[in-house]
């Protein structure tokens, strides 16, 4: 159905976010445990994690404020070059400085989700490639399936052990894996068409500030997306994997198997979102299903054993999602056409930034696995922000709900 609504553009798109998010599904679970492997201390991944995360907001920055003056293709090539740059540094050295910076200026996931300047043009690109009534349908679609190749990206961790390579030579096999996607973007990206470039007057418009009309509606959703993100920050899969490494002491396989799984459910509540949305709005299917997935967040660490954490956190990610695409067609739907992309970069600018402080606090709050306090700390927050981003935005809406 999806297929028949969107260009060719858009098909590719949607074949950019399926290679990427399968990288990002590897090397999500095992990062943690590989940079424990090299002798970095739980600080020192911290300071690894956060630095991925604030390059991400670093790299939107520097690419979307120019994409729409040098083009949206060229840069999205740039992003994967960088992508493939950073890939092979974490494979070919365990100095923790060369990480760092390649962990700024490329795109290097701990979540398991979208960083860097990726989510920000294709989001931009996206409503260009279908009609407006068809908008949550494509993004719900398109983080679908983001989630089912992120799944599978978590399943392909026990590659390694099914060819019998050794730990640290699997590790490295994986990362030439992310390389090697990151090469098929660029190609990927190398065949858009002209036609995903911005218009002539909002190439004009972004020579001065990328957002006038606006700018205090997205001034307040970054904020409160930036809240959001810095409680997810705490339970990005990286830290969540090494959680439950240090919590329960379990292999990579098995940390494969529950984030195929967490993936899995994830992708189910993609495919609910746009029919919940229809029915109830995109502001009420964003708030009223990300309460009850934040309340089971906050009882994973309490559960007894590893069995019962695993299903509490499965259920969760069964309701976590609902809340993306409908975010992400709200945000754009709310503010000026030709300001879609500079919003973009803006609101995904904010949510890096907001994710990639937690990790600062990687080494206190796993000092003691038990505690269970990236969970609590993330839940908590979570739910802030659900009261308040309906209490400031539940007479804004977008222009499909007008007449209801």
């Amino acid at each position: 159905m999806v297929g028949l609504s969107l260009s060719r553009d858009g098909r590719l798109l949607f074949a950019t976010c399926v290679v990427r998010s399968f990288a990002y599904g590897f090397l999500s679970v095992m990062l943690g445990l590989y940079l424990d492997s090299i002798g970095l201390d739980k600080v020192a991944i911290g300071w690894i994690f956060t630095a991925a995360l604030a390059g991400g907001a670093v790299m939107t920055v520097a690419l979307t404020a120019f994409a729409d003056r040098f083009g949206r293709r060229a840069l999205l090539i740039v992003g994967a070059v960088l992508m493939a740059l950073a890939g092979a540094t974490f494979a070919a050295t365990n100095n923790p400085v060369w990480l760092a910076i390649a962990a700024i200026f490329g795109t290097i996931s701990p979540s398991g989700k979208e960083v860097g300047p990726f989510l920000s043009l294709e989001q931009a690109i996206l409503p260009q490639t279908t009609h407006d009534e068809n908008r949550t349908t494509v993004f719900s679609a398109y983080n679908l399936v983001g989630s089912l190749f992120g799944a599978l990206g978590a399943l392909a961790v026990g590659l390694p052990s099914l060819f019998s390579l050794p730990t640290m030579a699997g590790y490295r096999m994986l990362l030439w894996g992310y390389v090697l996607c990151a090469l098929v973007m660029m190609v990927l990206f190398a065949v858009l068409s002209p036609s995903i470039e911005a218009k002539a007057n909002t190439i004009s418009q972004a020579r001065k500030i990328g957002v006038r009309r606006s700018r205090g509606i997205v001034a307040k959703l970054a904020g409160l997306f930036a809240l959001d993100a810095f409680a997810g920050g705490f339970i990005v899969q990286s830290i969540v994997a090494y959680w439950f490494y240090l919590r329960y002491e379990i292999d990579m396989n098995a940390l494969g198997g529950i984030f195929f799984g967490t993936n899995l459910l994830s992708a189910l509540s993609f495919l609910a979102a746009p029919a919940i949305a229809r029915r109830f709005g995109l502001l009420n299917t964003m708030v009223f299903t990300h309460l009850p997935s934040n309340l089971l967040l906050l009882l994973v660490p309490f559960m007894p054993n590893l069995k019962l954490a695993v299903v509490m956190l499965l259920v969760r990610n069964l309701l976590s999602q609902l809340d993306v695409p409908t975010r992400q067609s709200y945000s754009m739907a709310v503010v000026d056409p030709d300001e879609r992309a500079a919003s973009a970069g803006i609101l995904s600018v904010a949510r890096n930034a907001g994710a990639a402080i937690a990790p600062l606090f990687t080494g206190p709050i796993l000092g003691i696995p038990s505690l269970g306090l990236p969970f609590l700390l993330a839940g908590g927050l979570k739910i802030i922000y659900d009261v308040w981003i309906f209490a400031l935005f539940r007479h804004v809406r977008p222009p499909e709900e007008e007449s209801q």
